[in-house]
């Protein structure tokens, strides 16, 4: 059973929390409705409604209506904008941060964080992640173009981020030992789309 409390960031009330703070935190330029937050970080609306109203009725979040749309970023202006955004992209930030990154790379089909990130945000106990392990799923996909995605991510993340390229044959076959393993470890989907910003 998962535990209450973020396992990657237990200052925070929940990883739900931490996923929206990382999706408006760690782009603080780009303003998103609360059905994309939602969806970006795998949660309810409801209750993506609920963890923002609270964050805009502390003033960490800014929110502006325009017809029936109501959209929110981040307030930068918030004296605790620079510290609450390093919490989040140290705890929340692999998905946030690579998602945008991979979305342009010719070929590339799904991504998945696996290893010891993905197990503490599914609430395993363990040591704190020094590295992120990238899975990437596609043809025809550039080594040189991951591996300059990957990069980047280090620089944002302060952490490595090591790839793994693997066919779209291979991954539905699950024939490889390395990948059958994975199949019964945590697994978390990268959402792959073109970045606004």
């Amino acid at each position: 059973m998962k535990p209450s409390v973020p396992v990657l960031a237990p200052l925070l009330r929940s990883d739900v929390q931490g996923r929206l703070l990382a999706e408006l935190y760690l782009h603080p330029a780009r303003e998103r409705t609360t059905t994309e937050l939602a969806r970006q970080a795998e949660t309810t609306m409801p209750n993506a409604s609920r963890e923002l109203r609270r964050l805009v009725d502390s003033g960490f979040l800014l929110a502006r209506t325009s017809g029936r749309n109501r959209y929110l970023r981040a307030n930068t202006e918030h004296p605790l904008f620079e510290p609450v955004a390093e919490i989040v992209s140290y705890a929340y930030g692999p998905v946030a941060v690579l998602g945008p990154l991979l979305s342009d790379i010719s070929g590339l089909t799904h991504a998945f964080i696996y290893g010891s990130w993905a197990a503490r945000l599914m609430g395993e106990v363990g040591a704190d992640p020094q590295d992120i392990d990238l899975l990437v799923v596609g043809d025809g996909i550039e080594h040189a173009a991951v591996d300059a995605a990957a990069e980047s991510a280090r620089r944002r993340l302060g952490r490595e981020v090591n790839p793994r390229l693997v066919s779209t044959r291979a991954w539905g076959q699950k024939s490889d030992l390395f990948l059958r393993h994975l199949y019964d470890r945590p697994l978390v989907s990268i959402p792959l789309e073109t970045s606004s910003e």
